[in-house]
């Protein structure tokens, strides 16, 4: 069913997904350039604040780093900018009756655009830290694919919620904020108690991370559970905003 609307609304949904970059970029003079740049200046400042704690015996620290902000980011940027995605097109739905999960579709497929160019500069810090490529590197795909519906998933219920709460947005930065510390991201979790450590696979992001690190740097496929605990997270949370986008679809346009 939604694939046929996305093939009946084909034309809107390509459009959106061109206007989307190009307004990101307007008026900047690197252009799409900064999706490279911006990831990596964030990685060279927290290379150079947290090596000297955490980094003195963490085996490719670098990598460790790029591993965690390659998947925090693409999640903040989807989730922050899918949050405002119907209130930003209302103009467009309240006229056109068109699906509208498309908008939030559009800003997704950007947001992937923009990891699929840092992920291949995350490649090449691989080659530059002799991190050797094997068949296992194709198991990413898993990782990815779970972390792009993920992003769905929390993106529906966010602009849902905020079309009914503006002051989401505000909390949402506050959360992302307490959710890249509690990530791991720069530094790791094997002083804690086991106890403590199972309470980090509560984390999505965190799973996703841990993903990463276990295939890039320790040459290791995660466990059958852990594969299918990641599975649970991406079908509740996408559960729950298909649900809301369905209940409230036609609420949409009274508050909008």
């Amino acid at each position: 069913m939604m694939i046929q609307k996305l093939k009946k609304h084909q034309f809107l949904f390509e459009e959106l997904v061109k206007r989307d970059f190009k307004k990101k970029y307007k008026r900047t003079v690197l252009g799409m350039a900064w999706s490279i740049l911006s990831p990596l200046l964030t990685l060279l400042v927290m290379r150079m604040v947290f090596t000297q704690f955490f980094g003195r015996n963490t085996p490719h620290y670098t990598i460790y780093l790029f591993c965690g902000n390659l998947i925090f980011s693409c999640f903040n940027e989807s989730t922050s900018q899918g949050m405002t995605s119907l209130m930003g097109n209302a103009g467009i739905f309240t006229k056109v009756n068109v699906p509208k999960y498309l908008f939030l579709f559009s800003k997704n497929v950007q947001t992937l655009i923009n990891f699929g160019l840092t992920l291949c500069v995350f490649f090449m810090f691989c080659v530059l830290d002799n991190i050797p490529f094997t068949w296992k590197f194709i198991c990413l795909l898993y990782p990815i694919c779970c972390l792009v519906l993920f992003n769905v998933g929390v993106g529906l219920i966010l602009s849902a919620l905020f079309v009914f709460f503006r002051d989401i947005q505000y909390l949402w930065s506050v959360f992302t904020m307490l959710l890249m510390y509690m990530s791991a991201i720069f530094y790791t979790i094997d002083s804690y108690s086991y106890e403590v450590q199972c309470l980090f696979l509560v984390n999505p992001v965190y799973l996703f991370i841990r993903y990463f690190r276990k295939i890039v740097i320790e040459a290791t496929i995660p466990t059958i559970w852990f594969h299918l605990l990641m599975a649970a997270d991406v079908v509740i949370v996408l559960g729950i905003g298909c649900w809301m986008y369905k209940k409230y679809n036609h609420k949409f346009l009274y508050y909008v």
